[in-house]
């Protein structure tokens, strides 16, 4: 039998473009441990005349318009997720949450759960609610029977040089001019798409050996 491989869905959504990066990021370190990836932004949501009031907001928008949308294949296909999105009053985004909303399907099949899951998210200001964030994500994962797989401080130095948050790789706003904070970050959600790759592997390992006789 050979070994499973690991396919990793990262599905985000990101206004200006910073939880974007972080995406990216992820989907390299998860391509650099041997993943196929999948690399989706879930819909925009918002009209057209709030869009237009921020020009960063818009340019991001077009700029990224190649990425696929996410769908319920995507999530079915991948046996290891990353969800990114930004703050929303120490919550999870709107466009994200409406995604994520429609996977009842899936969970009543059992199609996501035994699968290793994390989240990241990015404020503008370093209390602006990420920690808060990610919890709320990790309740839906909760749900799916999804396999919480947090930063935690496995590797101490990367994370620490990140911002030191355990429960999943984050990005200050605030701080991202700061070129070394910034390559720590991302480094960081490296590491992690990294983590999800192996940890996508050695479930799948588990789950798809025959049961004893």
């Amino acid at each position: 039998m050979s070994s499973p491989e690991a396919r990793i869905a990262i599905i985000y959504y990101s206004s200006t473009g910073n939880v974007h990066r972080l995406a990216q990021a992820f989907a390299d370190g998860a391509a650099d441990a041997g993943a196929e990836v999948r690399l989706r932004r879930a819909a925009e949501l918002a009209p057209d005349a709030s869009i237009d009031s921020n020009p960063a907001w818009r340019a991001h928008l077009d700029a990224t318009a190649y990425i696929k949308p996410a769908t319920l294949d995507d999530l079915e296909w991948a046996n290891g997720y990353a969800f990114g999105t930004p703050t929303r009053y120490g919550n999870v985004s709107s466009q994200l949450r409406q995604f994520l909303d429609t996977t009842g399907g899936l969970w009543q099949a059992g199609k996501l759960a035994n699968k290793p899951a994390t989240g990241f998210t990015s404020s503008h200001f370093a209390h602006g609610g990420q920690e808060s964030t990610l919890l709320s994500l990790y309740n839906t994962l909760c749900h799916w029977g999804s396999i919480v797989l947090p930063t935690g401080y496995v590797n101490y130095e990367v994370a620490a040089a990140a911002g030191g948050n355990p429960y999943g790789v984050s990005c200050v706003e605030e701080q991202s001019d700061d070129d070394e904070y910034l390559k720590a970050v991302l480094e960081a959600a490296r590491h992690q798409g990294s983590r999800l790759a192996e940890a996508a592997v050695l479930l799948a390992s588990l789950t798809s050996r025959p049961s004893a006789a």
